[in-house]
């Protein structure tokens, strides 16, 4: 398999490699659960909770996410390095990679730099040219937001608040169902992930946006299965370029659920685990698991 340069921004000095803080659950093939923008590893729980029934999963902080803070500016490529050293330092030799928006993003990099270390890719919200329908954000969308949040925060899925303050926030682009199940999640892990992203992390973010990150001439270089995940009603990925996306990948299921935004995994997390265990079911390979379903693997 070819290995192939990142599309994201270069990298213009030498950091060094940042020291991921990683939370490991189960035993196992390995998962790599990717976080978004803004997030962390505790943020990936609606896939760790289940996926750890079977496989070991591994949800780091991303460099400048979590506890993998730091005051240095930094590249998106470092995301990349981070990663590849966690992989060693943990002797892991392969792994499904899960993941979420950014985190999508920083794994089809990781498939298309170091294939051999990608047995598969599940892309939830996530797109190799992202594109977003978002509105322009007013200051009123601002105020409702923080109330909003600070009231989830202390009462979470609290109805009034949902219909008061919530429907009227950003929160509105985020989910399409304003479920207690979603504003649960957001409570336990939305507003600490949100207060957890270093400014660094988010001028890495923003300059590769402003250089058109665009990958998807190079995704037919991508060989393991693929499923790619999206809510019809994202904003913020849409789920046109998440359409697209998989249809230039070799390997790709293409799932798309009525109703949802961004956090749709929040917002129907039943369905959305239930797709994946069928997914992985019809690829066994992904998980070690080439001859038959029963059989095990530790990526090692």
């Amino acid at each position: 398999m070819k290995k192939i340069g990142s599309g994201l921004a270069p990298n213009s000095n030498d950091r060094g490699i940042c020291s991921l803080n990683v939370i490991v659950r189960s035993k196992g093939f390995p998962i790599l659960c990717l976080h978004g923008h803004p997030g962390c590893g505790e943020s990936m729980s609606v896939f760790t909770d289940h996926l750890s029934e079977r496989f070991q999963t591994l949800a780091p902080d991303l460099r400048g996410y979590g506890k993998s803070l730091t005051q240095n500016d930094f590249d998106m490529t470092d995301h990349l390095l981070d990663l590849e050293a966690l992989l060693e330092k943990l002797k892991i030799k392969q792994c499904l990679v899960l993941g979420w928006s950014l985190g999508g993003i920083i794994g089809l990099e990781l498939a298309l730099k170091r294939p051999e270390l990608v047995s598969g890719l599940i892309l939830v919200a996530s797109a190799a040219k992202p594109r977003n329908s978002h509105p322009p954000v007013s200051w009123q969308d601002l105020a409702y937001t923080a109330i909003a949040s600070l009231i989830n925060r202390a009462i979470p899925s609290w109805q009034w608040n949902i219909d008061n303050f919530a429907k009227r926030s950003l929160y509105r682009y985020l989910v399409a169902q304003h479920t207690p199940s979603a504003y649960k999640y957001l409570a336990d892990n939305g507003m600490t992930a949100y207060l957890q992203t270093s400014k660094p992390a988010t001028r890495a973010l923003n300059k590769a946006l402003r250089q058109g990150y665009n990958r998807n001439e190079a995704l037919a270089l991508i060989e393991c299965p693929c499923l790619v995940l999206a809510g019809d009603s994202d904003r913020h990925i849409t789920a046109e370029s998440s359409l697209e996306t998989a249809q230039n990948l070799r390997d790709c299921e293409y799932l798309c659920y009525p109703n949802t935004a961004h956090l749709f995994p929040w917002e129907i997390p039943d369905q959305v685990l239930a797709d994946i265990d069928r997914w992985i079911e019809s690829h066994p390979q992904v998980v070690g698991r080439p001859n038959c379903l029963g059989a095990g693997g530790n990526g090692e």
